[in-house]
């Protein structure tokens, strides 16, 4: 681990203070959060119409009602496992996740993950807006008449992204406070549910087996267990954003459970949808047709509802791509990342709900960041327990300060243990793939129909990479004073840090950032390996 600082005062900044910290290392004095925090800040970014438009993909499949709500448990259970150790590398290493796994895959390599939140915030923000933008159209047509047209669908959009926009340009402060309130508000709307569709859900409800969407049983329930499934997993890449600002000494098991809790809360928002889905089945468009067979003062909440979740998905999506971009384009502020990002995800929001089929499209996305991201966290989680937690967290800042080498340089900033495990998974497992009609891979039907792309992404990421471990063993100096935990090592020498020199117009704009510029000097030092 990295070393405990003694005991100083915390700082809580104000929420309507703009947020100074990029991806450098967050200090002792400025982590104000705890596990509840942590445990807020993903269960508001999840409870929320995004969630309980993916509740509604078992039904819309051809499940019948109880055969989705045991889809939806079980996405929802193997997604927390594989996500509950994500949220253990921001307090050790003061950093987001991404730059975190350039201890497993190079300070170089850890594009990787920053190529992931890029993927997977502008799937759930967009996924975001277009839903909550849907349901305030929808409204409005319920409530004043208004005709429905894509001028009008393309303005709500845009506020709705702006909005957004701002608060991720407050930053984290304010985005907690944001999440505070959906927690709380948003949980309360959701159970009124109850009331306003009493004695309208049919609990036996089964439109039979010639409904299942992939043919038979099991392909449709794995199929909807895994789009389930890409809701904690969704959050992978991002835990660390938030876990940075929990000091370093919190107790694991804590945060463990922190998230295990949180992600349970979401069956919330994915049962409103599974249950609610069943009243609708059959319409074209859930969301509208939800509004207009609501009760009026319920078709009135379910506005705030929208607002209030498509605010929060999109600001914990859209946060932590935009902190990530600024490190791997240092010519960009977090600010200024943030808005670029928005501006992208935006468009993307416009081709794809307005040009493209909105399911097809969720359906494709989710699929892609299922079977890319979680092989990514079990190399990370394998890595974390051969190496005991320990972290050095100023080496892994060496590619973000335009400068080389230190305790994760590996071979020229790569690790091609992790990457040599990553490509093979990734690709394995979209071979294997059924998300149709977009992911088809060629070996779909191996198993009868039923989608195995996850175990075979899973498998071969957690062999490939323990067999490279032990095949070409990692420095020594990677593991810390305890050395190894069940792996072999090699001796070596820490490489020197230096400033790279094919990285001057790099280097000197991160030492315009007094933070980044005191992380140099700390660099060079040598600090780091004390």
């Amino acid at each position: 681990m990295t070393s405990s600082a003694p005991d100083v005062p915390i700082t809580r900044p104000k929420a309507t203070e703009v947020e100074q910290h990029g991806i450098d290392t967050i200090p002792p004095h400025h982590r104000h959060s705890g596990p509840l925090d942590l445990f807020r800040i993903q269960f508001g970014g999840a409870n929320t119409f995004a969630t309980v438009i993916l509740g509604t993909f078992p039904i819309l499949l051809g499940l019948s009602l109880w055969q989705a709500v045991a889809a939806t448990v079980v996405g929802v259970l193997v997604g927390s496992l594989f996500l509950m150790p994500m949220g253990l590398f921001g307090p050790l290493t003061g950093t987001n996740n991404a730059v975190a796994s350039g201890a497993h895959f190079g300070v170089r390599g850890r594009v990787l993950g920053s190529f992931l939140s890029l993927l997977t915030a502008i799937s759930f923000y967009s996924i975001s807006v277009w839903v909550s933008g849907d349901a305030l159209v929808g409204a409005m047509i319920r409530l004043f008449g208004t005709p429905d047209s894509d001028l009008l669908r393309g303005v709500i959009y845009a506020l709705l992204g702006a909005m957004v926009i701002v608060v991720v340009v407050y930053g984290y402060a304010f985005m907690l406070l944001v999440n505070k309130v959906v927690v709380v508000g948003n949980t309360i709307l959701i159970v009124l549910g109850a009331l306003a569709y009493a004695g309208r859900v049919d609990m036996s409800f089964d439109p039979g087996p010639d409904a299942y969407a992939l043919g038979g049983f099991w392909p449709t329930f794995v199929l909807s267990a895994l789009i389930v499934m890409g809701n904690p997993v969704s959050f992978g890449a991002f835990l660390g954003d938030w876990s940075r600002y929990i000091p370093e000494r919190t107790a694991p098991r804590s945060l463990l459970l922190a998230t295990l809790g949180a992600q349970f809360a979401t069956l919330v928002p994915f049962l409103f949808g599974v249950v609610t889905a069943t009243i609708v089945s059959g319409e074209s468009d859930y969301v509208v047709a939800l509004i207009n067979t609501s009760p009026l003062w319920y078709a009135v909440l379910l506005m705030v509802v929208a607002f209030l979740g498509g605010l929060s998905t999109g600001i914990t999506s859209l946060y932590g791509t935009g902190l990530d971009f600024s490190s791997v384009f240092p010519r960009f502020s977090r600010v200024q990342a943030s808005l670029f990002i928005g501006a992208i995800a935006f468009v993307f929001i416009l081709v794809g709900r307005l040009a493209f089929d909105l399911i097809d499209s969720v359906n494709a996305f989710i699929g892609a960041i299922v079977i890319c991201t979680v092989p990514w966290m079990v190399i990370m989680t394998i890595g974390y327990v051969v190496r005991r937690g320990h972290y050095s967290a100023a080496d892994l800042q060496v590619f973000n300060l335009g400068m080389r080498g230190g305790s994760y340089w590996f071979d020229n900033g790569v690790n091609w243990r992790g990457m040599a495990a990553w490509i093979p998974a990734a690709v394995g497992g979209l071979l294997f793939a059924n998300y149709p009609p977009l992911i088809e891979g060629p070996f779909r039907n191996a198993a009868g129909g039923v989608d195995i792309s996850l175990p075979v992404s899973i498998g071969l990421a957690a062999v490939i990479y323990l067999s490279m471990l032990f095949l070409s063993p990692e420095p020594r100096y990677v593991f810390g004073p305890d050395g190894p935990r069940w792996v072999p090592a090699r001796d070596a020498e820490v490489p020197a840090v230096v400033e790279d020199a094919g990285a001057s117009s790099h280097r000197q704009i991160l030492r315009n950032r007094k933070t980044d510029a005191a992380a140099v000097d700390e660099l060079k030092e040598g600090q780091p390996h004390a």
